[in-house]
């Protein structure tokens, strides 16, 4: 999904309701309308053909192109972060999946917080700074859960459907 501006925004008129270039703390509609293209690039991604990729997958049939899971503000402190995700057995094996978690902090500068094989589900449970914990599914019935320590996600513990277990 892209994010179009209206012509009067282009036009810089004043109070036209137009994104700004950094959104400020707490502006959820702004957050709304950072570009796909400006998510896509600060996950590594790059346009190539009609698809943003990351992987390196030479085509293959089970492969899906780059998708913005989910956008918002993760970790509560009214900046912009988004989910972004890419599919495919040749680069992230039977899993069949992978993720970049980005943030955008008070500079307008991008961050990847994190980036695995697996499909990223954000629990209730906060580590850091606000930041949700992550459960990284994949094949099985028990899943790491990733937690954010103020530097980076860490493995914290393992959980299938919410209950502790072992793998």
């Amino acid at each position: 999904m892209r994010y179009a501006c209206p012509l009067i925004c282009f036009l810089s008129i004043p109070g036209a309701g137009c994104a700004q270039e950094h959104p400020q703390p707490g502006d959820e509609a702004a957050v709304e309308l950072i570009s796909d293209d400006e998510i896509f690039k600060a996950a590594g991604f790059e346009f190539s053909g009609d698809n943003w990729r990351k992987c390196g997958d030479p085509g293959s049939a089970s492969y899906e192109p780059g998708a913005i899971m989910e956008r918002g503000d993760f970790n509560g402190d009214g900046f912009p972060d988004a989910l972004v995700t890419e599919g495919g057995t040749y680069c992230f094996g039977m899993t069949g999946y992978g993720y970049t978690l980005v943030s955008r902090g008070p500079d307008g500068a991008w961050r990847i917080m994190d980036e695995r094989i697996g499909i990223p589900e954000f629990l209730g449970t906060l580590g850091a700074d606000g930041w949700p914990d992550i459960e990284v599914g994949g094949p099985g019935f028990c899943f790491p859960v990733m937690r954010w320590n103020g530097s980076e996600y860490v493995a914290n513990r393992t959980e299938y459907e919410g209950s502790p277990c072992r793998q």
